[in-house]
């Protein structure tokens, strides 16, 4: 009985050291959850002005442009993958990756050929374990993406649709991501990004009518300026919509982990106090035999 009362004291004790770990990671993501939300959701009027623009000049200048034409001259296919650097997020990148398997699935089913891109270590270890190829990973950033690392993505997803299909060019870009809802609920999303396709709600664009607007020095220069801002800024905001789903995630995790080990924590000292509780009543039963026998003798 002595053996297994040191048993559960020591079980105690680690579980103890895990549920303040547990504690110090839920405070951490909950006091940066606030900034990451409020950054990704920030980001939203600065992108619905972005497509106002593009959908003015598309209404009205009537100009075509390689970032919204649909591309015949090669299967190949972006997926740009967005999981997290570190676990103790739950089922957050679990749930983009098995989201991912499915995707490519159906593109090659679609005589596709897909080409990985991975932010995150997760993702990118996931894929290097099981042999498939990654063209580029970005790590380090995913619960805090800087704009030169979203802007780089962009650049390189840029010049690779646009480039020509010999020279590694591709027909369309798809993102997997999680949407931040709320603090209870993020969402996996599959978004194709490229080829563009303009839509916009405001009513007072009549696509019909004469053009209203005369462009300086023309709708297609304003077009070739607009719309690689409109494509960065929207993996910007996929970037940051991403932070702020894993600390999230990440918060809810560690507040069940820190909320089991406190019930494990109560069912070992109840198990320790049986065990001492025994050991006492069997110490008990033996001085007790042992002063019967001495009365006797």
């Amino acid at each position: 009985m002595a053996g297994a009362q040191r048993i559960y004291k020591q079980k105690i004790r680690a579980t103890k050291t895990l549920e303040k770990v547990f504690r110090a990671m839920e405070l951490i993501a909950a006091s940066r959850i606030g900034k990451a939300r409020d950054r990704a959701l920030g980001q939203d009027p600065y992108t619905q002005a972005l497509t106002r623009s593009i959908a003015t000049v598309a209404a009205h200048a009537h100009e075509d442009h390689p970032l919204i034409k649909e591309r015949t001259d090669t299967n190949r296919v972006i997926v740009f993958i967005v999981t997290s650097d570190r676990g103790m997020a739950g089922a957050y990148s679990s749930s983009i990756l098995r989201e991912s398997e499915r995707l490519i699935a159906q593109l090659k089913e679609d005589g596709k050929d897909p080409v990985l891109y991975v932010s995150g270590r997760r993702g990118a270890s996931y894929f290097r374990f099981r042999d498939i190829p990654v063209e580029h990973s970005w790590t380090g950033e995913s619960d805090k993406p800087s704009d030169e690392t979203s802007f780089e993505i962009a650049r390189e997803f840029l010049s690779r649709f646009l480039a020509d299909a010999d020279e590694g060019g591709v027909s369309e870009l798809y993102m997997i991501y999680t949407q931040f809802v709320s603090m209870v609920t993020q969402t996996v999303e599959v978004r194709r990004m490229l080829p563009l396709q303009i839509v916009d709600g405001d009513s007072s664009i009549d696509t019909d009518s004469e053009p209203l607007y005369e462009f300086e020095p023309s709708g297609q220069k304003v077009f070739d300026e607009l719309l690689p801002m409109y494509v960065s800024q929207r993996i910007h905001s996929v970037m940051l919509m991403s932070a702020a789903s894993e600390l999230a995630a990440r918060q809810q995790a560690m507040h069940s982990a820190t909320e089991n080990a406190g019930d494990l924590i109560e069912s070992y000292t109840r198990l320790a106090n049986n065990a001492r509780q025994a050991e006492i009543t069997t110490e008990i039963t033996e001085i007790i035999s042992g002063a019967d026998s001495l009365g006797k003798s």
